[in-house]
């Protein structure tokens, strides 16, 4: 498997952000935005676990009645994150 460039993977990781942006009234799976993007999972939710870290999205892996999420996640901007978007892109 060949190597991704810093710059390559920042893309991507942006590239993620807009597919949640996109999104940002439905939590998305990482299955689903892995999908959206033609993606390995695996990768996908690495750079997801990354983008949570740096502070750009939040995990929720709780369903609607308050049980966790046995193997599944949802994402979603950060209310903050969300918003900076919004100014950018009007």
């Amino acid at each position: 498997m060949s190597r991704l460039s810093k710059d390559k993977i920042k893309k991507i990781k942006e590239h993620i952000l807009s597919v949640i942006y996109d999104n940002h009234f439905q939590p998305l799976y990482t299955s689903n935005i892995a999908e959206e993007m033609i993606r390995d999972e695996e990768f996908i939710l690495r750079l997801l676990k990354e983008l949570k870290n740096e502070g750009f999205i939040k995990e929720i892996n709780k369903n609607t009645d308050g049980k966790q999420y046995l193997s599944r996640k949802k994402w979603i901007l950060k209310s903050k994150i969300y918003d900076q978007y919004k100014t950018l892109s009007i």
